[in-house]
């Protein structure tokens, strides 16, 4: 189908906010996809704080070279570009799961702070685990020394008074 030029700047100034906005890009490959395989990724890729489109390549590549993206490479193939907004291991792992035994989709890549992923790269930022998650594990690592501290000081005073009631205990059982 045949785009005209306004249309054609249209979508250029489209890939360009997309690319602004997002933190990371990863590239589906796909032949033979039917509506209900888009809706079914496009609501994962939701759930996951991101967005996915069918892109045009050229035009894609000339927003990526324009919004300073490094080693931009001819795109080949339809492809289905996702923008992580916010969590970009996420979309990583969507996408990476959608290629598993999948006839329809292949990864090709992506880009991460505009700098060049290659397949193996996505799939192991796909296997890091969710922001929360990792959250939580710096906030443990963050916390045990100090718990060691509070345990190490309040150790002598807790000895002390197991002996002071052990004391009584012997005191009120002799008294009996």
């Amino acid at each position: 189908m045949a785009f005209s030029k306004k249309h054609k700047s249209k979508m250029l100034s489209d890939y360009e906010t997309w690319l602004g906005k997002s933190q990371a890009v990863f590239m589906l490959e796909y032949s033979k996809m039917t509506m209900k395989d888009i809706d079914a990724l496009r609501t994962k890729v939701r759930e996951a704080g991101s967005e996915a489109h069918i892109v045009k390549n050229t035009l894609m590549e000339l927003a990526m070279k324009d919004a300073g993206y490094e080693n931009v490479k001819k795109a080949e193939g339809t492809l289905l570009v996702g923008f992580a907004y916010s969590d970009a291991p996420a979309l990583a792992k969507v996408f990476s799961d959608a290629c598993k035994n999948s006839e329809i989709f292949k990864l090709r890549g992506g880009y991460l702070d505009k700098k060049h992923l290659g397949v193996e790269q996505v799939k192991a930022l796909a296997d890091l685990p969710p922001l929360p998650v990792m959250r939580a594990t710096l906030l443990g690592v963050l916390q045990a020394p100090a718990s060691k501290l509070v345990r190490t000081l309040a150790e002598p005073a807790r000895s002390l008074a197991s002996v002071v009631k052990a004391y009584s205990d012997k005191g009120a059982t002799q008294a009996a």
